[in-house]
């Protein structure tokens, strides 16, 4: 159902994302699954790189936030089948900014909407969106999900 929603916007989940240092991309514990973060990485390559408000508009934020969260779908996808997802939990935006700039929730909602998108009421969450100097690999935006499941 969940993979259905999402080709019925047009979009498709990626493999599962490979981490870039040492960690998993998710864990299952007991009824949680909890997601490294993110960047927005597809096919390997990074959509944008740089700052927000600098060589990264507000728009491709919102679209690299979008990404993001498509990989930590994937991320979840590959410890639980995703309609198992009873409800998301919380999501937590990491905005590399330019001096200045604070408009990282409007970056971050391309993660959000996309989320009530899918899930409906399920997907309504707590959320912190914090702006960062830097973020590995240049990233723009880092997104980490934790929702809870059915057993």
């Amino acid at each position: 159902m969940v993979e259905k929603k999402l080709a019925e916007l047009g979009l498709q989940l990626p493999g599962t994302p490979k981490p870039v240092a040492t960690y998993v991309p998710a864990m299952k514990v007991g009824d949680l699954v909890y997601t490294s973060g993110q960047i927005p990485r597809v096919d390997g390559q990074m959509k944008y790189l740089g700052r927000v408000g600098e060589q990264v508009t507000v728009e491709q934020g919102r679209e690299c936030a979008q990404t993001c969260m498509l990989n930590c779908l994937a991320a979840i996808k590959s410890v639980v089948d995703l309609d198992r997802v009873v409800h998301v939990v919380r999501v937590a935006g990491f905005v590399a900014s330019a001096p200045g700039f604070t408009d990282q929730p409007s970056v971050v909602n391309g993660a959000s909407e996309l989320l009530i998108q899918v899930f409906g009421e399920k997907g309504a969450h707590v959320r912190v969106a914090v702006g960062v100097n830097e973020l590995p690999l240049n990233a723009p935006v880092e997104i980490e999900l934790l929702v809870r499941v059915r057993e």
